[in-house]
């Protein structure tokens, strides 16, 4: 029976500019690069807990299918809009929703939609 949630694939044709996107820009560490011959890695909080398994699709071919869009929270939206924009991020300013939470939108290099939240839903 299924026993734990690792992750999500996504592939991309430019494995280390994707890993250097999310780790270098929003800040989320790299617990594991490389898979055999170097061509993947995943992004995470800890090895253990689930992350972003990154694989190159040249080598194992486009294997995501449909719309993904990722979501992470922080403490303090309009700190981390900031700390992104310094980082070079083309993003808007975080919003209030309807539910009375804050939240940013925007996309990664492959076109992958991510959602950031203060706190969580």
């Amino acid at each position: 029976m299924i026993s734990a949630f690792e992750g999500i694939n996504l592939y991309t044709k430019d494995t280390a500019a994707l890993a250097a996107f999310y780790a270098e820009i929003l800040g989320i560490p790299v617990p594991f690069e490389g898979f055999g011959n170097s061509d993947g890695a995943k992004i995470g909080f800890e090895r253990g807990l689930p992350g972003l398994i990154i694989w190159d699709e040249n080598k194992w071919g486009k294997h995501t299918t449909g719309v993904v869009n990722l979501v992470f929270s922080c403490s303090s939206l309009d700190e981390t809009y900031a700390q992104l924009k310094a980082r070079g991020l083309d993003c808007e300013p975080p919003v209030t929703m309807e539910y009375g939470g804050k939240e940013m939108n925007f996309r990664d290099p492959d076109g992958n939609g991510i959602t950031l939240l203060e706190g969580a839903y």
